[in-house]
């Protein structure tokens, strides 16, 4: 799923209150972690993870691999947390066109 430069910056206002929802600790991604990201996403839309790998470039990877297997989008990583989106059946957050101002 791609994101306008708008988009991002709306959903990175949007989530800056939030806090974790799913914390990926030292087993990595397993089955649980996917559906309970998976159950997140379908109810809340955004949210933020706290992804506890020990390097960038692995926490990186992680969070890759969470948005290719939940088909989410990447808003924002800092540090360990990251911010992911996914639209659910019934979107409640709409994001802002690219034409608008």
């Amino acid at each position: 799923m791609q994101l306008t430069s708008k988009a991002i910056r709306f959903l990175r206002s949007m989530a800056h209150t939030l806090k974790p929802v799913v914390i990926i600790g030292g087993n990595g991604i397993t089955a649980g972690v996917i559906k309970e990201l998976d159950s997140a996403l379908a109810h809340h839309e955004l949210i933020k993870i706290k992804v506890n790998a020990g390097d960038r470039a692995a926490r990186q990877a992680m969070i890759e691999d969470l948005c290719a297997q939940t088909a989410a989008a990447h808003v924002q990583s800092i540090g360990h947390i990251a911010v992911l989106y996914r639209p659910a059946k019934k979107p409640v957050i709409t994001l802002p066109s690219a034409s608008a101002n």
